[in-house]
Order: C-alpha cells, then sequence, then structure tokens
C-alpha cells in the first residue's frame, strides 16, 4: 500500500537535443514522491523511470547536492532555483509544491549561456572572465598572525559577503537584460577590499568588465531581480562598486 502522504506532480521540462536542435516543454508526471526528497532526487527518479523505458533521461547539471557549488541551477516555474529564496535547486524540497501541482522546468536562458542540452547551458564565460581577473601577485608566505593584517571587521564581512558567491548564474538568468554585473561585481569587490587584492586592482577591474562585455552579456539597468534571484543573497551594492573600480582604472590610466 502506497504512503499516503506521498505526492503526485506534473512536470512540464524543457527537452532539447542540442543546440542546433529545436526544443520544447514535454509533459511527464511523476507518482509516489516523498515530500522530503530534493528537487534533483525527483528528476533522478523520472530519469529511472524513463531509462526503464527505454527513453533517452532529461539531461540537467549537479555537483555537490549541498548547496555550495550551484551547478544544479535550472528556471522552476520561471524563477531560477525555484521559489524559495537564497537556496540552490539541489536544496529545494518537493514539500514546497502542492500535490498535484504542475511544475515548470527550464534551463537558463541567456545568449551568453549557449544551451547544451535539455537543462544543460555553457556557463564557461564565467571561467573566462575570472581568467581575465588574473591573480593577486603578493607573496604571502606562510599563513600570518590574523591580527597582523589590520582589516576591520566591517571590512573584512563585506570582503566575505561578497566572495560568498558561487557563480552559478542565476543572476544572469533572472536579468531581462541577462547582464552579469551581480556576479562580476561580487569578484572584483571581494578583492578590492582587501590589501592582498589592491596591486592588481586596476587591471582586474578592467579585464573582467571588458571580457564580460565581449561574452555578450547585457548592460545592467538595476532592476534587482539579479539579488532576489542568488542563492547566496549577494548584495546588488557590488554593481555599484563595480562601477566605480571600473572608473577608477581607466582614469587611473
Amino acid at each position: 500500500m502506497a504512503n499516503v502522504e506521498n505526492r503526485s506532480y506534473q512536470l512540464r521540462i524543457w527537452r532539447q537535443a542540442g543546440p542546433n536542435n529545436p526544443g520544447k516543454l514535454v509533459d511527464y508526471r511523476v507518482d509516489d514522491i516523498d515530500p522530503s526528497l530534493s528537487f534533483l532526487e525527483m528528476l533522478d527518479h523520472l530519469n529511472e523511470t524513463l531509462i526503464s523505458k527505454g527513453d533517452h533521461p532529461i539531461e540537467f547539471e549537479s555537483d555537490c547536492r549541498e548547496g555550495i557549488c550551484g551547478a544544479c541551477g535550472v528556471v522552476v516555474d520561471g524563477r531560477p532555483h525555484g521559489p524559495i529564496p537564497n537556496i540552490t535547486t539541489c536544496a529545494l524540497r518537493m514539500r514546497e509544491f502542492a500535490d498535484g501541482a504542475t511544475i515548470t522546468v527550464e534551463p537558463f536562458r541567456a545568449t551568453a549561456f549557449p544551451l547544451v542540452k535539455d537543462l544543460v547551458v555553457d556557463r564557461s564565460p564565467f571561467d573566462r572572465i575570472m581568467q581575465k581577473g588574473g591573480y593577486c601577485s603578493v607573496n604571502t608566505g606562510q599563513a600570518p598572525e590574523a591580527n597582523n593584517l589590520r582589516i576591520g571587521k566591517e571590512t573584512a564581512e563585506m570582503a566575505m559577503d561578497s566572495a560568498a558567491c558561487i557563480g552559478c548564474g542565476a543572476c544572469v538568468a533572472s536579468c531581462p537584460n541577462a547582464s552579469a554585473s551581480l556576479f562580476v561585481g561580487a569578484k572584483v569587490r571581494q578583492l578590492s577590499l582587501l590589501p592582498q587584492g589592491d596591486v592588481e586592482r586596476a587591471t582586474r577591474a578592467l579585464g573582467m568588465v571588458d571580457q564580460m562585455d565581449e561574452e555578450g552579456f547585457g548592460d545592467c539597468s538595476n532592476h534587482g531581480e539579479c539579488e532576489a534571484a542568488c542563492p547566496k543573497a549577494i548584495s546588488i551594492g557590488n554593481i555599484s562598486t563595480l562601477r566605480r573600480e571600473y572608473v577608477r582604472a581607466l582614469a587611473k590610466g
């Protein structure tokens, strides 16, 4: 006898065989889903059923499945990572959806994130932006005594808040302009606040912004969806810092 607490869902999932193939939403039904399952575990359950029938499984990305890496990012009912704020898709639980609910699942959509297959997109543009950020040339040697680095507690906390960005791309997927400004702003700000990042401060800002533009991301127009969609609650204030750092770098020549 089935557990009466288990639920059924009607899924509408984007299927696309490849970047040059047409895609469409395909309907699936999943039954006997424990509400404590994660969203990805529910997709695993569906894939097991598809494979048992000889059908192609749904392609999606995941890695840590602990809310750390953000590789699992998909759009659930029109929202990157789903309807619950400040979590990744892998941390989303099926209890958040009513029994019998219809759930639409799509990939992150942005010109700079070309689709690979089904729910998988190519987020390597973020990697190239990071590469343009260079490195810190300060030779720290052994880990110094913490109190020898005279960084104020507030400054250190702001740097850590920016460093919390996991580069999942939800900010891009939620932005009507597909801007990567929140991601780039967080990466620029986390080092601009610290003495170790000061030597390459100007070249870092210039390189990362120029690469962001080259990759085809849109401009920021202060809609604020990026901050709302970010699983790590990265502040939109990082974008203001990015603009100041970029102007500062240009003025420095």
